[in-house]
C-alpha cells in the first residue's frame, strides 16, 4: 500500500539514478586500478543520484546532497531506527529531519583531510519510514520537545478487533501506472515559482479552525503541533494543485482538510501526553527572575529568617553562616545587638546597611 505507489513515482528517477550509479562504479574501479599513480580522473560531473540507501552515513549524504543540484534526495526505511546511520556523533539524524521541512537551511561538514567531504549544503530530503506504533514513540521520546515530531507527517494503521478478518488490498498495476503518469509529467515540467492562492487560503482557514479548537480544548500541545501540521497540509495541496496541472478541485480540498485532521490526531494520540509531561518536567522557569537574597529580608533580621530563606530558595542551609560573614565583611549588614550569653553570630540581630 506504500511501496508500490512509491516505485511508480520514482521510475523516472531510479533510471536516471542507475545510469550515475554505473558511471561512478567505473570511475571506482579505474581509481582502485591506478592506485597511487597522479594521473588519476576527477570525479565524474553531474552525478545526480537521487534515491540513497537507508544506511547511508554523514557524509555520504552531504556529498550526495552537494551532487545533487538542488535535486531532492530520497530515501525508504523499513525501519525508523534505519536513520541511526545519519547520526554521526549527537544525534544528527533528528538534526537532518528538522532541516528537511526548514527552507533555506545549511548544513555540512569541515574536515582537513584532501580525501575528506568538506561541503555546506542546503538539505533537500523526501523520506518516509515505517515502524510499530510502540517502537516509534520509543524512538522519539528523547527529542518530544526538540522539533522534529511537529515536522513530520504521521499515519497509521486502524486498529482491528481481536479475530477480525484481514484486509485484502488490491494490486497497483500497468493501468495505474498509466493513470498516474500524467501527474507525474505535470511534476518533472514545472519550473520557477508557482502561486497557488486556493492552497494559501485554505491554509489561512484550517488555521483559524485549529485555533477555535485550541481555545476550546486549552489544549497548549495540540495548538504547538497544529503550527506546522497545517504547514505540512499547505505544502500538499500546492504539490497536488502542480500535479493537477495547476487546477485546483474541491476534492484537494476536502483531501488536506482530512490529512491535516488526521496528522494532527496522530501526533495527539502517539505523543500528547508525553510531550506534556516533558514540557512539565523541563519547566524551569523562574517566576520571578534574578533578585537578591538580602532583599527579601526585613531591615532587621536574625540567623533563622536567613536560614530559612535560604531554604525556601533551594539553597543549603549550610551555607548560611558562611554567606552572613561575607556580608558582613563586604557592609552589607552588621550587628545591632548579641545575645547577652554567647558571641555567637547564630544568636545575633542583623541589620541592613543599605550599602
Amino acid at each position: 500500500c506504500v511501496q508500490k505507489p512509491i516505485d511508480f513515482i520514482m521510475e523516472d528517477i531510479r533510471k536516471r539514478d542507475a545510469e550515475n550509479l554505473k558511471r561512478e562504479k567505473e570511475w571506482k574501479e579505474e581509481m582502485m586500478r591506478k592506485g597511487a599513480n597522479k594521473d588519476k580522473r576527477k570525479r565524474p560531473e553531474n552525478l545526480i543520484i537521487q534515491e540513497i540507501d537507508a544506511d547511508m552515513t554523514n557524509p555520504a549524504f552531504v556529498m550526495r546532497t552537494a551532487e545533487a543540484k538542488e535535486h531532492f534526495l530520497y530515501t525508504s526505511l523499513n525501519e525508523i531506527d534505519q536513520f541511526d546511520a545519519l547520526k554521526g556523533s549527537g544525534y544528527q539524524q533528528f538534526r537532518i529531519m528538522c532541516l528537511a521541512f526548514d527552507p533555506g537551511n545549511l548544513y555540512g561538514q569541515t574536515r582537513v583531510g584532501t580525501q575528506s567531504v568538506t561541503e555546506r549544503v542546503t538539505i533537500r530530503f523526501n523520506w518516509n519510514a515505517s515502524t510499530t506504533i510502540h517502537k516509534g514513540i520509543r524512538y522519539f521520546k528523547r527529542v518530544l520537545t526538540d522539533g522534529p515530531v511537529s515536522r513530520i507527517n504521521f499515519c497509521t494503521i486502524p486498529e482491528r478487533d481481536i479475530g477480525e478478518d484481514i484486509p485484502i488490498y488490491g494490486t497497483y498495476d500497468e493501468e495505474f501506472r498509466n493513470s498516474l503518469k500524467p501527474y507525474i509529467d505535470n511534476l518533472c515540467m514545472a519550473s520557477g515559482l508557482v502561486e497557488c492562492k486556493e492552497a494559501f487560503h485554505l491554509a489561512e482557514v484550517l488555521k483559524d479552525e485549529n485555533a477555535e479548537f485550541s481555545r476550546l480544548s486549552q489544549d497548549r500541545v495540540y495548538e504547538n503541533l497544529s503550527f506546522r501540521a497545517n504547514v505540512i497540509g499547505y505544502l500538499k495541496a500546492c504539490v497536488l494543485y502542480v500535479a493537477n496541472g495547476y487546477q485546483w478541485e474541491p476534492e484537494i480540498e476536502d483531501f488536506i482538510r482530512w490529512s491535516e485532521r488526521y496528522d494532527l490526531y496522530c501526533k495527539m494520540r502517539f505523543f500528547g501526553d508525553a510531550i506534556k509531561k516533558a514540557e512539565l518536567e523541563c519547566d524551569q522557569e523562574s517566576k520571578r527572575g534574578p533578585a537578591s537574597i538580602l532583599g527579601f529580608l526585613p531591615e532587621e533580621f536574625n540567623y533563622q529568617q536567613v536560614e530559612a530563606l535560604r531554604v525556601e530558595h533551594k539553597m543549603s542551609a549550610k551555607g548560611t553562616m558562611k554567606m552572613l560573614n561575607n556580608w558582613l565583611f563586604r557592609g552589607y549588614i552588621k550587628v545591632k545587638e548579641k545575645d547577652s550569653n554567647t558571641q555567637l553570630l547564630k544568636y545575633s540581630v542583623f541589620i541592613k546597611t543599605h550599602y
